[in-house]
């Protein structure tokens, strides 16, 4: 199959870990397939710590063909199913169950923030964190059994101790505005507001594209339009929905129901004014007063953003102190912009602040934006990791609420509790969760 590139003789043991020169050739009749390169792999110093072998070949598909379909000739090999190499690493103790799923979120991932935290869990950071606390899980258990074989009474407080600190840290991991799936899944994001605010054209405008249709005439949009956008490194599904009015037009009256209902449902709010519209006569070059339409008003909560649109239909104004004149209570100091779709002007400002504040109000980042900006890694980024924590959690609480006659159940739920963290990194596998997380891996990974 591959021969030396300088003589006839079968390469049989290449130099391991070295790009070898050599012609690939059919295994039956000798034919040319290509003049590629070889790596080889020596066990267990791979990536499944078996024996492999690389080929690099020029990048034709009829060279392709005729490599796999050579390939399939040799007695006993066949084609890696999805995500089978990765599948071994882990089987042969190379990765852990935490660095297979980073891995497909690396492969998978769009944005830069999904990259970011994609490679905390590849590189084994995600691993490290999880090992810390079944480590601390572990030593409280090392004290209670200490006391059931020698009857130090003490070492039941001390791990008691240490256990409700740990009880606390992971409460406040779970407690994390489930941001770890969100950007996995993507943060959807809605764009409400009146008729012919802008919100089209602002959709249109985050796309990069007409992806939106936009008119002079009031009630165009009518249903709601999704597109998984990257704004400020984040996967947002954003939502262009119809505009909120009154209206007898029973086709635009089912929209705006539906555009309310994405609005009420979505992990961030993004509301559209026209400025002029809305700019209270009252206002002065100290301080802006805002007047939120009728219709606008019920959906507008503490974490809503509100971009004022047409900026340039109206005199300079003062974004420092900005006023909600008519929702009692709304204090949105931070989420207010100001800007023109139709001209551009402020919009790169709004994107960069708007976003930095999307990932400050979800937790993903933290500093005042810029360059103090620090994007931090959940330690949770699938559902299943957070089931196996609340089970942890449960095991835990269930053993401080044990006396010091109880020790025996105790450790048991100590056990319990440090085998359920001991499950996120797969140290405690089951071929169902195998399943779940090779599903969709891609085929020669």
């Amino acid at each position: 199959m591959i021969r030396s590139s300088k003589t006839e003789s079968t390469l049989k043991e290449p130099i391991p870990w070295k790009l070898n020169r050599c012609r690939i050739v059919h295994p039956e009749n000798q034919s040319l397939i290509d003049d590629g390169l070889a790596v080889y792999f020596k066990a267990p110093y791979s990536y499944t710590k078996l024996p492999t072998l690389e080929l690099h070949v020029h990048s034709g598909r009829a060279i392709i063909a005729s490599l796999l379909t050579s390939l399939s000739t040799i007695p006993l090999l066949r084609p890696a199913e999805p995500g089978e190499f990765t599948k071994q690493a882990l089987l042969g103790g190379r990765l852990d169950l935490t660095q297979v799923e980073g891995l497909h979120d690396l492969i998978e991932a769009d944005t830069e923030v999904q990259r970011i935290w994609a490679l905390e869990g590849a590189l084994g950071t995600t691993r490290s964190k999880y090992d810390d606390l079944r480590q601390k899980v572990i030593h409280c258990l090392a004290q209670v059994e200490a006391l059931i074989d020698f009857g130090e009474g003490e070492e039941i407080e001390e791990a008691k101790i240490e256990a409700t600190s740990l009880l606390e840290q992971l409460k406040e991991h779970l407690n994390d505005h489930r941001r770890g799936e969100l950007v996995r899944s993507g943060i959807r994001m809605a764009i409400f507001g009146p008729p012919n605010a802008g919100k089209s054209s602002l959709f249109n405008y985050f796309a990069n594209r007409d992806a939106s249709i936009v008119t002079s005439i009031p009630g165009t949009t009518r249903d709601v339009l999704e597109l998984t956008l990257d704004i400020g490194g984040l996967p947002i599904i954003v939502a262009d929905t119809a505009g909120l009015r009154e209206t007898e037009d029973i086709v635009e009256s089912i929209g705006v129901e539906r555009g309310m209902q994405t609005a009420k449902g979505a992990d961030v709010k993004l509301c559209v004014l026209p400025l002029p519209d809305v700019l209270d006569p009252s206002s002065t070059p100290d301080k802006t007063i805002i007047n939120i339409p009728e219709a606008v008003a019920p959906l507008l909560t503490q974490d809503s953003h509100i971009l004022l649109n047409k900026s340039d239909l109206v005199p300079s104004i003062n974004m420092t102190t900005v006023s909600i004149k008519n929702v009692p209570g709304l204090d949105l100091t931070g989420r207010v912009w100001a800007g023109s779709v139709s001209n551009g002007t402020g919009m790169a400002a709004f994107t960069e602040s708007f976003s930095s504040s999307i990932k400050i109000s979800l937790g993903i980042e933290t500093g005042s934006g810029g360059a103090d900006a620090r994007i931090h890694a959940p330690l949770i980024t699938r559902e299943r990791h957070r089931v196996h924590l609340e089970a942890a959690c449960r095991f835990l609480e269930a053993f401080l609420s044990y006396g010091p006659d109880d020790v025996v159940f105790a450790a048991e739920e100590l056990r319990y509790a440090a085998q359920a963290i001991g499950r996120v990194t797969g140290d405690i596998l089951a071929d169902d969760i195998l399943d779940a997380v090779f599903r969709d891996f891609c085929i020669g990974k």
